[in-house]
């Protein structure tokens, strides 16, 4: 990967504001990488300054368990394990 997509991937992640979540997915596409999976090695590697917890899988559901416990203390109401996309989801046409 080059690094320029690498920043872009950064930059997409940095603003997803708090009290939503974006896909893999989501970032991918706004970033211009040709797969999710770019996000979450990107994450892994150098994600550690980023909003991290604000990225889940496309179903709602969480790569890692203290993700929930970081969305709650950001104000969604997450009732059991995965996050309701259509109610959290960004749009980052509305920001």
């Amino acid at each position: 990967m080059d690094e320029e997509l690498h920043e872009r991937i950064r930059a997409v992640i940095a603003s997803v504001p708090a009290g939503s979540v974006a896909s893999y997915g989501d970032i991918a596409e706004l970033a211009g990488a040709s797969t999710p999976r770019i996000i979450g090695w990107v994450l892994k590697e150098d994600g550690a300054d980023l909003p991290w917890h604000r990225i889940v899988r496309t179903d709602g559901s969480v790569a890692k368990p203290q993700q929930l416990a970081y969305l709650r203390d950001e104000g969604l109401d997450i009732p059991g394990k995965t996050i309701d996309m259509r109610r959290y989801r960004w749009d980052p046409e509305e920001h």
